[in-house]
C-alpha cells in the first residue's frame, strides 16, 4: 500500500495494509484507536468538509461523527465518479503550509506537529485516482492499474473519543491482479451525497484494512490547483 502501506517495491504488494487497530464485525463493531489522535484530530479537521453544504442539524451531527445506524444509508460508486489526485504531494512540496499554522491556530498542536501528523496520515505514492463507472483507476509512479469494483456494504468503526465513522466497501469482481481486491471510502458521510474530498484504504484483506487509523490517503478533485485544496481546507 503506501509507506507502510504502498512503500513497497513490487506493484502488488503496494497494495498490502498495515496493521493498526481491532477490526469490525457485521456493519457495526468498534476499531478501537491505539495511542494516536485519529479520531479527535483527523475527524474533528473535516467536520466542516462535510456539513457546510448540507443544512440540517442530522447532516452536520454525522459530520462529526455522531448518528444512529438506522440513518445510514447505501451509497454507490457514483458517489466518488471522477478524477482525484492526492493531497500528499501538496504536503511534501510546502504548498500545505498555510493549512498547517491554520491548523494550529485553532488545535492543540505546532504547524510542524500537524505537518509530521498529516505525513503519516496522507502518506501514499498512489497519486491519482480515476472512478468512472464501476471501474477504478489507481496511479502509481505514472502507471495505471484499473478494476472493476461492486458493492460490498458498509462497516462502522468506533472512535476512542466516542464518534464513530462510516465505510463505504467495494470488492473487486474483474481487473488487473495489481489492483487491490478491497477498496473503503471514509469521507464522513453516511448517505448518498456526492464526495468533495475522500480517504480510501485498500488491501487484500477486507478485515485487515478496516484495522487500519493511522494512515488515510486522502484525495481531492485533480482540477483543484494546489492554492485550491488549500483554500478548501482552510475555508471553515
Amino acid at each position: 500500500m503506501m509507506q507502510k502501506t504502498t512503500r513497497i517495491p513490487a506493484l502488488a504488494a503496494a497494495f498490502a495494509l498495515m496493521v493498526a487497530a481491532v477490526p469490525t464485525h457485521a456493519g457495526q463493531g468498534a476499531a478501537k484507536d491505539h495511542g494516536h489522535d485519529h479520531s479527535h484530530d483527523h475527524a474533528h479537521s473535516h467536520d466542516h468538509d462535510h456539513a457546510h453544504d448540507h443544512g440540517d442539524e442530522v447532516t452536520k451531527a454525522a459530520a462529526k461523527g455522531y448518528f444512529d445506524d438506522d440513518q445510514i444509508a447505501p451509497r454507490g460508486l457514483s458517489d466518488w465518479q471522477g478524477e482525484w489526485q492526492s493531497v500528499y504531494p501538496l504536503l511534501l512540496d510546502g504548498k500545505l503550509d498555510a493549512v498547517m499554522v491554520h491548523k494550529a491556530e485553532h488545535g492543540d498542536k505546532t504547524a510542524a506537529e500537524y505537518t509530521d501528523y498529516y505525513k503519516t496520515g496522507y502518506a501514499t505514492d498512489v497519486e491519482r485516482i480515476t472512478v468512472a463507472g464501476d471501474r477504478v483507476t489507481f496511479v502509481r509512479d505514472g502507471k495505471p492499474v484499473s478494476a472493476r469494483y461492486a458493492d460490498d456494504g458498509h462497516e462502522i468503526l468506533t472512535y476512542k473519543k466516542g464518534n464513530r465513522g462510516v465505510r463505504f466497501i467495494f470488492q473487486k469482481v474483474e481487473g488487473d491482479a495489481e489492483a487491490p481486491q478491497f477498496i473503503q471510502f471514509s469521507d464522513h458521510k453516511i448517505a448518498p451525497s456526492k464526495a468533495d474530498h475522500y480517504h480510501l484504504y485498500w488491501g487484500e484483506d477486507r478485515a485487515e484494512v478496516l484495522k487500519e487509523l493511522t494512515n488515510w490517503p486522502t484525495y481531492y478533485p485533480a482540477a483543484l490547483t494546489a492554492e485550491q485544496v488549500a483554500e478548501e481546507m482552510m475555508a471553515h
